[in-house]
């Protein structure tokens, strides 16, 4: 299966930009179907985990108020062209997905 997860890196100097866009539906629970005119169920990503050759550099914890296809970046030090840097999620079904990359 394809991962939902499209995962890239850029270093500059001693900065590592991490850019992440992960296909997922988001659903808040909020929202009534047209059709059915029943509550879409709650459907979204509660927690992120970001390893830098397998050590922790950032963790994020997520709610209902994230958008469809989240977009997530951020900058780190201390890594090097060739490390590896891994992005994990579960959403609220305890559905998972992982990806990991090479720094470039």
């Amino acid at each position: 299966m394809e991962s939902s997860i499209r995962l890239q890196t850029k270093i500059r100097g001693r900065v590592t930009t991490v850019r992440a866009i992960i296909r997922h539906p988001m659903e808040t629970g909020f929202r009534i179907d047209s059709e059915t005119t029943e509550f879409i169920p709650s459907h979204y990503i509660n927690e992120i985990i970001i390893r830098h050759n397998g050590n922790v550099v950032m963790t994020c914890d997520w709610s209902r108020a994230i958008s469809k296809n989240p977009y997530l970046s951020f900058m780190f030090e201390g890594a090097t062209v060739g490390d590896k840097v891994e992005l994990s999620w579960t959403d609220n079904r305890n559905n998972v997905d992982s990806t990991e990359t090479q720094i470039k």
